[in-house]
């Protein structure tokens, strides 16, 4: 992905991040950062765990990788917690939504829920 800047966790480098630039979106997380993803892959009891940001940045280069726009529609941060709504479709009309609640640490995301759903 890149050399990894240094913005601070806020909605609009948020925005930037998920809707064009995932470089921006890499540098919002803390190297020890953690991401535990559920989907219809992998289920709550057994979520997709991914440590440090080589393993996220695995992870965005397959999503960003992908023929598929993403938006940013909603955002709430308080303290040092943050939520967040991404929806993203593909040129077929195949829409994903996916559901974030972070934790903060420094400016930096530090822990993350993400809960994803896809049309079949």
């Amino acid at each position: 992905m890149g050399t990894v800047a240094s913005p601070v966790f806020d909605a609009e480098t948020l925005r930037r991040g998920i809707e064009g630039n995932p470089n921006t979106l890499l540098a919002l997380y803390a190297g020890d950062a953690e991401v535990r993803v559920v989907d219809q892959v992998s289920g709550p009891s057994h979520p997709r765990v991914l440590r440090g940001r080589d393993e996220i940045s695995a992870m965005l280069d397959d999503i960003y990788g992908r023929d598929m726009t993403h938006t940013l529609e909603d955002c709430v941060i308080q303290d040092e917690r943050a939520a967040f709504t991404e929806s993203c479709e593909y040129p077929d009309g195949v829409r994903v939504l996916a559901e974030s609640m972070l934790s903060l640490r420094d400016g930096r995301i530090a822990r993350q829920t993400l809960i994803q759903a896809w049309d079949e």
